[in-house]
C-alpha cells in the first residue's frame, strides 16, 4: 500500500527545511525568549497549522494549480515580503531604542495573537507551497493511493509539530532567556537583519 512512496526521503527533506534557520524559527525563538514558553508554543502551533495547510494543499494538487496562475504566487509573495519587512522594522526599532519600553515585534498580548502571528507567518511564505509541491512530486509517484497521501501529510505534519515546538521549548529555557536579557539589543539587531534579508530575498527572487 505504501511501498510506492519514499517516506524516509520525504521526512529528511522536510526536516532539513523545517529545522534550518528561517523566519518561522526566528519568530518562535524571539517570542519564546521575550514572552515566555506558553506564547512561544502558541506561535509554534500557528506555524505548524500553516505547514499542515500547505501540505494538504500540495497533496490535493493545489500547488500545480497555483503554479499555473502566476498572479496567486505574486500576491502571496508580496504579502509575505511585506510581513517580514514589518517584523524587521519592529525589531530594528527596538534594538535602536535600547529601552525596555520599546515595542518589540516578538511580544504578544494573548495566546490567540501568538497563534495568529505564527499562522500568518507561514501562510504568507510563498516558498512553502513550492517546497511541499516539489516534495510530493518527488516522493510520491503519480497515481499513488490516497492512503499514501494521508500518510505523508500526517508524518510530515507530526515532524513539523515536534521541530517547531521543540524550538519553543529550547528558547524558553532559563539559560536562553537569561542570555537574551543580557544581549537583548544584539538579538533584536540580528532578528532585524535576518527578517529584512528574508523579505528582500522574497521580493527579488523569481519563484516561477
Amino acid at each position: 500500500m505504501t511501498s510506492e512512496i519514499d517516506l524516509p526521503l520525504i521526512l529528511l527533506a522536510a526536516f532539513i527545511s523545517t529545522a534550518s534557520p528561517g523566519p518561522a524559527t526566528l519568530a518562535i525563538a524571539g517570542t519564546s525568549m521575550t514572552s515566555g514558553r506558553r506564547y512561544g508554543l502558541a506561535l509554534a502551533a500557528g506555524v505548524t497549522s500553516g505547514s499542515w495547510a500547505w501540505s494538504i494543499a500540495a497533496a490535493l494538487g493545489m500547488g500545480a494549480l497555483m503554479s499555473a496562475n502566476a498572479w496567486a504566487f505574486e500576491v502571496i509573495r508580496y504579502l509575505g515580503a511585506c510581513y517580514l519587512l514589518f517584523l524587521a522594522f519592529k525589531s530594528a526599532r527596538s534594538a535602536i531604542a535600547g529601552s525596555g519600553e520599546a515595542a518589540r515585534y516578538a511580544e504578544v498580548s494573548s495566546l490567540k495573537t501568538a497563534y495568529a502571528r505564527g499562522l500568518a507567518l507561514h501562510l504568507t511564505n510563498p516558498k512553502a507551497v513550492l517546497f511541499f509541491g516539489s516534495l510530493f512530486a518527488v516522493g510520491i509517484p503519480a497515481g499513488s493511493q490516497a492512503t499514501s497521501l494521508v500518510l505523508v501529510v500526517a508524518a510530515v505534519g507530526l515532524q513539523s509539530l515536534l521541530v517547531f515546538h521543540g524550538y519553543a521549548l529550547l528558547f524558553s529555557s532559563a539559560p536562553m532567556v537569561a542570555g537574551y536579557r543580557k544581549l537583548r539589543r544584539c538579538f533584536e539587531a540580528a532578528f532585524a537583519v535576518a527578517f529584512g534579508f528574508a523579505g528582500f530575498k522574497i521580493l527579488t527572487t523569481r519563484l516561477n
